[in-house]
């Protein structure tokens, strides 16, 4: 769970990063960066990322 929880963490900071910037050209702020972000669409991506980085790295540590 650390790992696909950690995995998520990076998705979400990669994607604040952007849209902050994006966001912050229009005059926006960080409170509407961060509510544009939160959908269920990217926590369901993040999810499949996460799961799909962990089984990666699961076989990774297998092989080795």
């Amino acid at each position: 769970m650390v790992e696909i929880g950690s995995i998520v963490f990076l998705f979400y900071s990669n994607l604040l990063m952007a849209e902050f910037t994006h966001a912050n050209g229009q005059g926006k702020s960080l409170a509407f960066a961060v509510m544009d972000i939160f959908t269920m669409t990217n926590f369901g991506i993040a999810i499949i990322c996460g799961l799909l980085g962990y089984w990666i790295f699961e076989y990774l540590r297998k092989q080795l």
